[in-house]
């Protein structure tokens, strides 16, 4: 489904959009940014001061932000130690990022995927200014669409540093592509930081709306969002992150993703059930709102029914 057409959400009336306003409003006022973001791959980000290096950081910790978060931190940090101070300036220098990178690993990756990953990357930044920019330029070219631009974005970073030739699952996993019905999750993740307002959390660097955000959705965000009827669908799938994004954008059409980084920890935490499950539920945020945990009025019953008796 087309960014740049309406998206479809699940229907919600206003008293209980407004109900789960509250609920996640309530969320990110109890979220303390400053001790979330130390534990948070986007710490690296706010590290650097050019551009040129917070994208390639963005993009390196964004890539790499999936599974035990110690693990991944680590490797993020190794990582750019191996890249230098300024990791932009090493990219420019194919050979010399292959150098440092030789035996890199971290899960599925490879040397040669994050090799692929930072060359092209800077290749795209090079050619186009920044790698916002770029996003911007295809965005224009896609009329608003963000799943298409991004699809293109993908293509240019991968090509221009050799991962479409590369067959291996690390190479594919990298950089991954919504145009497959995939929710991206870590691009939109990335994205999220560059475009969104500053706020201490996300950089604000990017001339991206953030009304055209898509909200990064995994396992944890999709069961969230599913259990407060943000989204009907079965699967963490785009679909469902445009689902969820356009019922968020009724509460805020600026800013629909800025519930994201609360949201993302505390489902992290929770490990949000499918069910009413009061030992894990207990301190959940948004519980109110939950479809397992509301309060429903016992309906009166009808005069037929009455009268019958």
């Amino acid at each position: 489904m087309s960014m740049a057409t309406k998206r479809r959400a699940p229907p919600m009336n206003e008293a209980r959009l407004r109900e789960v306003g509250r609920a996640l409003d309530a969320v990110r006022a109890d979220c303390d940014l400053a001790a979330r973001r130390a534990t948070d791959p986007i710490e690296f980000v706010h590290a650097y001061d050019s551009l040129a290096d917070r994208e390639i950081v963005a993009l390196i910790a964004s890539s790499f932000a999936f599974g035990n978060v110690k693990a991944l931190r680590a490797k993020i940090a190794e990582a750019l130690e191996k890249l230098g101070p300024h990791p932009s300036e090493t990219a420019d220098d194919a050979a010399l990022v292959k150098k440092r990178l030789a035996g890199f690993r971290h899960r599925v990756y490879r040397d040669g995927d994050v090799v692929g990953l930072v060359v092209g990357a800077r290749r795209v930044q090079r050619e186009h200014g920044s790698l916002g920019r770029a996003l911007a330029s295809f965005l224009d070219e896609a009329g608003g669409d963000l799943k298409e631009a991004a699809g293109k974005w993908v293509f240019a970073i991968r090509r221009a540093g050799g991962l479409d030739r590369r067959t291996n699952r690390g190479a594919s996993h990298i950089l991954a592509s919504p145009l497959g019905g995939s929710a991206a999750k870590r691009l939109m993740l990335l994205f999220r930081w560059m475009a969104r307002p500053a706020d201490g959390i996300d950089l604000g660097l990017w001339d991206v709306p953030a009304s055209r955000l898509v909200i990064p959705v995994d396992t944890h965000i999709h069961k969230l969002a599913k259990n407060l009827g943000l989204t009907n669908q079965s699967g963490a799938s785009w679909r469902a992150a445009e689902e969820i994004t356009q019922a968020l954008a009724r509460l805020d059409p600026d800013d629909p993703v800025k519930y994201d980084f609360a949201l993302c920890h505390m489902g992290m935490v929770q490990k949000c059930p499918s069910r009413r499950d009061p030992v894990r539920c207990e301190g959940c945020g948004v519980m109110p709102a939950c479809r397992h945990w509301r309060v429903r009025a016992v309906k009166a019953p009808s005069a037929k029914k009455r009268a019958t008796a």
